[in-house]
């Protein structure tokens, strides 16, 4: 899980702010779309997972929902 902090914390650019799975990416973290494109693809690479931007958008709202949907790809964070 501290990985997954490291990779939003980077591409977000959020130092400094205690990451937690309950902030969303956009309202808390000020996340825009270029942002999440950026996520989508680190978590990619990171995890070997393809991921779809719109999907993304669709299920994930929080880093909490990040976490249950790379578990539900079969990542192993």
């Amino acid at each position: 899980m501290e990985r997954l902090f490291e990779i939003i914390e980077e591409q977000l650019h959020t130092t400094g702010v205690e990451l937690t799975e309950d902030l969303t990416l956009k309202d808390d973290l000020g996340a825009d779309s270029i942002d999440l494109v950026e996520l989508v693809m680190a978590l990619e690479e990171e995890y070997g997972i393809e991921v779809s931007y719109e999907e993304l958008e669709k299920k994930v709202k929080t880093i909490g929902d990040i976490v249950e949907f790379l578990r539900e790809q079969g990542a192993d964070i």
